[in-house]
């Protein structure tokens, strides 16, 4: 057992946890206020700085009188009997540095996650985020919180498994990692409702709307794309009733449950353009009829057997060319797309959209505006000119681009 300090008195306690505090600022110390002490406290301090007068039961002491009294009475500097008394003496100016410096970091590692930067709508999500402030006070924690969201939102929209399954597959085997009422949960279903531009669903019934809307447990069978133009080749009941639709001038409705298992189905090696409205791809096809190029329709924000659609054509060799409506919801619509498929922007330029503009002089308001990674003067000529233009009002241009590929194929 550690021998007691010589000076580690009952009476002489609040002197040495006044000091130890002020010195564990961080900042210079001059003077220590002591107290209140009793009067075995006075007289023990009275006895130690040697005064011919008892002090006052709350003294506010000169540092440097008190270290020189200590080193008299024990050898030691007084810094180090308060350590030997109370523990290391910290310095929270530095500590607060230091975390105010891990804060700034992760906020900016957050807004810089390639995540984010696809999709900007998502710097909402990290406005929200540190404005709630850090998780039980923990970068690391928060941190390692975000990183499993971030996972999470990569892969959405999911291939219609269940909640459980998708949490086991991305999140180290936790089923439970994303029930309903987690922190890991609501920040996911955060960023879903920011993204989707809907209010935080504060029932279970719109929790599982909004996951089911990411692709969570789709229905295999509800769960179509609408396409036109397409002739995969192979020999498989998708690639079948693509090339008879095709053939025919007709458009074709793929299921989720047929996308998953095609058959034998290679997709075009050319351009494949997408259109966010099912009106442009109808005008196409009457346009174009059995000549109809490949076109994909994602009747608005995709759903999961758009993308698994898409992905697969891109992986076949196909290039994607996404276009869809100047307002707030079309730009976010369309950075999720291009994020999930690596489409490229089609006629979706800021030049693009002034050009638009003047079909339309008087169009509705494009609403809640969000970046455009694409190309970032867009969202500025949106913001000054506050105009939206939906994708049938440019189909005429968009329609002479696919016969332009159609008559260089």
């Amino acid at each position: 057992m550690t021998d007691r300090h010589p000076l580690d008195l009952p009476e002489l306690r609040p002197l040495w946890s006044a000091v130890h505090d002020r010195l564990s600022t961080g900042r210079p110390v001059s003077r220590v206020r002591s107290g209140p002490l009793d009067d075995a406290g006075r007289e023990a301090l009275a006895d130690l700085l040697g005064l011919d007068r008892l002090p006052g039961t709350e003294p506010t002491i000169p540092l440097a009188g008190l270290d020189g009294a200590v080193l008299d009475a024990c050898g030691r500097p007084v810094r180090d009997v308060v350590t030997a008394i109370l523990g290391p003496i910290h310095d929270r100016a530095a500590e607060r540095h230091h975390r105010t410096g891990q804060r700034d970091a992760l906020w900016a590692w957050l807004g810089d996650h390639e995540v984010v930067t696809a999709q900007p709508a998502l710097l909402e999500w990290v406005g929200h985020l540190r404005t709630a402030g850090l998780v039980d006070g923990s970068p690391d924690r928060t941190r390692g919180l975000m990183t499993a969201a971030l996972t999470v939102l990569a892969a959405l929209p999911a291939g219609g498994e269940p909640l459980p399954v998708l949490a086991a597959r991305l999140l180290d085997g936790d089923s439970h990692a994303l029930d309903d009422g987690t922190r890991l949960s609501s920040l996911v279903l955060r960023a879903l409702a920011v993204l989707y531009g809907t209010d935080m669903p504060d029932a279970a019934e719109g929790r599982r709307a909004l996951w089911g809307r990411a692709g969570v447990a789709d229905d295999e069978l509800s769960a179509t794309v609408l396409a036109a133009g397409l002739r995969p080749g192979g020999e498989g009941p998708v690639a079948g009733i693509s090339r008879i639709c095709a053939g025919a001038g007709h458009p074709v409705s793929l299921t989720l449950a047929q996308l998953r298992s095609p058959g034998e189905f290679t997709g075009p090696a050319g351009p494949v353009h997408i259109t966010e409205n099912p009106s442009v791809l109808a005008l196409a096809l009457r346009r174009f009829g059995r000549q109809c190029p490949p076109l994909v329709c994602t009747s608005g924000w995709p759903n999961t057997a758009v993308i698994h659609l898409l992905r697969r054509l891109a992986e076949d060799g196909a290039f994607l060319h996404y276009h869809g409506d100047f307002d707030g919801e079309g730009i976010r619509i369309a950075a999720h797309v291009m994020a999930k498929t690596g489409a490229a922007p089609w006629r979706m330029a800021a030049e693009d959209y002034r050009a638009a503009v003047t079909r339309v002089p008087s169009g509705p308001d494009p609403g809640r505006l969000t970046p455009a990674p694409w190309d970032p003067g867009l969202v500025d000529s949106m913001a000054e000119l506050r105009t939206a233009v939906v994708e049938e009002m440019v189909a005429d241009p968009l329609l002479d681009d696919l016969a332009d590929h159609r008559h260089g194929e």
